[in-house]
């Protein structure tokens, strides 16, 4: 497959109160023509400002540097204002995490919805009022015309993360960055969504990263996974072969956290991970997991390649699980 996404060596630092943030470190992805790629990890690891990264959402005081930042032959760093706003929900679009905070409540959903299309395409108010009916039936909202004069408060929360999907896809968009999209359903609308997500990417052929902090969500929808710690990226693989053989010691600390039906007893208390996740202003050499892992070494503060251990699974560390 072709890869519409390359991102190689992506550092970003943040100014805040305790000094200057390396909130990624070294990151490098590629995202191929119709996966899904899941980026999955604990709250913190900078998983959101990645895809705000890709997205060209960064505050004015973000420092931005990567050797590759390529989509569809777009060098994503020397883009003005105008040429990402013009690449931004038409190529590549978002679903934010919780559509309450990201849907105007002074406007109605339709005018939300057109709003976008005649930003990007031509072809007037009235075929932009056709397509907003057009995609809110396609991700499964009846009546679409009557829910395109209702305010976002109007709609439950099921519907309203179904006109952020909508939204993202109204010009039918080559890539799809959904950050934690499910986080505040519960768990039958999660499946819905994730259902929905999953039916659409087939259907048009469309890409996505997924990012959540739910390894049971990554096993649903993805193709291939990602695993963030602490600014990077520290293994990378197939879903089944993640699954089945976790190299990394977090990835093997997240997997092992999962309460499995019938084996984790209800009155024990559920697994953690040991230790506490490293300051992020301070220098970091290394691994920066090897406080929290068992088999850690002297070797482990030196820096650690990112090497492939089996047909495309990656994974850095020295001691990787067999």
């Amino acid at each position: 497959m072709r890869a519409i996404l390359e991102v190689e060596n992506l550092n970003l630092s943040l100014a805040v109160p305790g000094g200057i943030l390396q909130a990624i470190r070294g990151l490098s992805l590629k995202v191929e023509t119709g996966e899904t790629l899941c980026i999955v990890g604990e709250s913190g690891s900078g998983k959101s400002l990645t895809a705000l990264s890709l997205m060209g959402l960064l505050p004015q005081t973000a420092v931005l540097k990567s050797d590759r930042m390529h989509f569809m032959g777009h060098d994503l760093t020397r883009l003005s204002d105008r040429e990402f706003a013009n690449l931004r929900g038409d190529r590549i679009s978002m679903i934010f995490q919780e559509p309450m905070t990201s849907l105007n409540p002074c406007y109605t959903i339709g005018n939300q919805l057109m709003e976008v299309y005649l930003r990007h395409k031509n072809g007037g108010t009235a075929r932009a009022r056709d397509r907003a009916a057009e995609i809110l039936n396609e991700v499964g909202i009846a009546n679409p015309e009557t829910r395109m004069i209702q305010y976002p408060h109007q709609l439950s929360g099921g519907l309203r993360q179904r006109v952020m999907i909508a939204m993202a896809l109204i010009c039918e968009p080559n890539l799809i960055i959904a950050d934690e999209p499910t986080t505040a359903l519960d768990v039958t609308i999660q499946l819905q969504v994730l259902s929905l997500l999953d039916s659409l990417r087939k259907k048009h052929g469309t890409a996505m990263i997924f990012i959540t902090h739910d390894l049971g969500v990554v096993a649903q929808i993805a193709t291939r996974a990602a695993v963030m710690y602490a600014g990077q990226i520290i293994e990378t693989a197939p879903i089944e072969q993640l699954f089945k053989s976790p190299a990394h010691p977090y990835t093997r600390g997240l997997i092992d956290c999962i309460p499995a039906p019938g084996k984790t007893n209800r009155n024990q208390p559920l697994k953690t991970i040991p230790g506490e996740v490293p300051d992020l202003t301070r220098d970091l050499s290394g691994c920066a997991f090897r406080s929290r892992c068992s088999k850690a070494g002297d070797v482990c503060f030196e820096e650690i390649d990112n090497s492939e251990i089996a047909a495309n699974h990656f994974c850095q560390c020295i001691f990787p699980e067999s």
